[in-house]
């Protein structure tokens, strides 16, 4: 029998590390990982024509689903960038015949079918959006279980495109009932395994907290284009003289309008810019909070100041990289100028003058792009990942696999008509 000398003292154990509570969730990744990603993904994009951005995606999404960590286990996502590409393909080969047609029928029958056309893109493109949704769950996994997604994109479409015009009818105030209803319908279908998935957000209580945000961005903006509109003597403006302009702005009113208009607009871009931080922490602490898998429920801690931080970050980051381009392309100018003086072929130099103007473009609308990403998205997701209380996370130990991989064509077809998410 083994037996410690009284005089010598204990050895402290090893530390071990520090498990999260039952219901924490984490966010383990690191910027500076992100931002590297999402350069060498910028550079291949350029490089590539944009062909690389179905593994940019790919990347981006095993980045944040493997860094995110709830009771201790980390999400996975199993797609891949040949289903993206694929899916992208199939997707056009079903849009181009369809705009081709739409096309051809509009010239042969008049504007009707453009219309009608144009009608049929936007249920197509809430059709997408739902089987996009389908196909991110598929390839997502915790625990080893699967998400999946049941139920008609077709109806979900009609819902959809119904409620957006209700929305656009009334000037936003339908927005909370339409999220709420949106929201509960694929929630509804949306499963873990066997373990059934619901929405319990009320649209009421979305109102209550944003109506105060509609009345000070909406009203005032309504408000001044009726007085725009009113402001001007239309009588005045049909027998408009062109002997004559700045005595016929006068008397039409349409320079008083010209001025209201602007003011209007300028409020509403300034109440939108500083009051949307707001209104995206009010919804997104609402719709987490609805959220529910069984007995699973979770509770959103999200502060409005860290939403602020988040576009703060954003800002300076591409007030910087505005300084540091306009610095490279007025360098990039000054020796295209001292160039072209040498060159005798004219067709060269613009060729040459076009070429460059268009990759400065280029690579300054993907750092824009990368800077958003990096800053915005990576920062919402941490926030509202790291505010998170997930209670009775110790039911989804107890819940058995089901569901199968869905197609990826209806990502293909978000991707193509410009409504895809991550």
């Amino acid at each position: 029998m083994n037996t410690t000398h009284a005089s010598v003292p204990a050895v402290p154990a090893a530390a071990a590390p520090v498990s999260p509570a039952a219901g924490a969730a984490r966010f383990l990744g690191l910027a500076d990982a992100f931002w590297r990603l999402l350069a060498r993904g910028a550079v291949l994009l350029m490089f590539t024509l944009g062909i690389y951005r179905f593994w940019l995606t790919t990347d981006i999404r095993r980045f944040l689903w493997s860094n995110t960590e709830v009771g201790g286990e980390s999400f996975e996502y199993t797609g891949t960038a040949r289903e993206l590409l694929l899916g992208f393909l199939m997707a056009i080969a079903i849009l181009v015949p369809l705009y081709v047609a739409f096309f051809l029928l509009a010239l042969a029958f008049g504007e009707t079918w453009s219309t009608l056309g144009l009608v049929a893109i936007t249920f197509l493109g809430q059709y997408a959006v739902y089987r996009a949704r389908r196909y991110r769950l598929t390839r997502t996994v915790y625990r080893g279980v699967r998400f999946h997604q049941e139920g008609s994109a077709w109806r979900y479409s009609i819902c959809a495109v119904y409620w957006w015009g209700l929305v656009a009818l009334t000037l936003g105030l339908a927005y909370p009932f339409a999220q709420s209803h949106l929201e509960s319908f694929k929630m509804r279908y949306t499963f873990f395994g066997n373990l059934p998935g619901a929405f319990e957000g009320s649209g009421w209580r979305l109102f209550a907290r944003g109506i105060l945000l509609w009345f000070i961005a909406v009203v005032p903006f309504v408000i001044g284009m009726i007085g725009t509109i009113g402001a001007i003597d239309w009588d005045a403006v049909r027998q408009a003289s062109a002997t004559d302009l700045s005595a016929w702005l006068e008397s039409s009113g349409v320079a008083g309008a010209l001025v209201i208009g602007a003011l209007t607009c300028a409020w509403f871009l300034l109440a939108i810019t500083i009051l949307y931080p707001i209104f995206q922490a009010i919804l997104l602490r609402w719709w987490v909070s609805g959220l529910r898998f069984g007995e699973v429920a979770v509770k959103s801690r999200l502060r409005t100041a860290q939403i602020y931080g988040v576009y703060a970050r954003f800002l300076a980051y591409a007030l910087l990289f505005t300084l540091v381009a306009a610095i490279v392309a007025a360098i990039g100018a000054y020796s295209v100028s001292r160039i072209t003086p040498y060159t005798s072929d004219t067709v060269r130099t613009e060729v040459i003058t076009t070429a460059l103007g268009l990759a400065a473009y280029v690579a300054a609308a993907l750092g824009y792009s990368a800077i958003y990403q990096a800053t915005v998205k990576l920062g919402l997701w941490r926030c509202v990942i790291e505010t998170l209380d997930v209670s009775n996370v110790s039911i989804l130990e107890q819940v058995a696999g089901a569901g199968e991989p869905a197609s990826p064509i209806g990502e293909g077809l978000a991707d193509a008509l410009n409504v895809g998410s991550l």
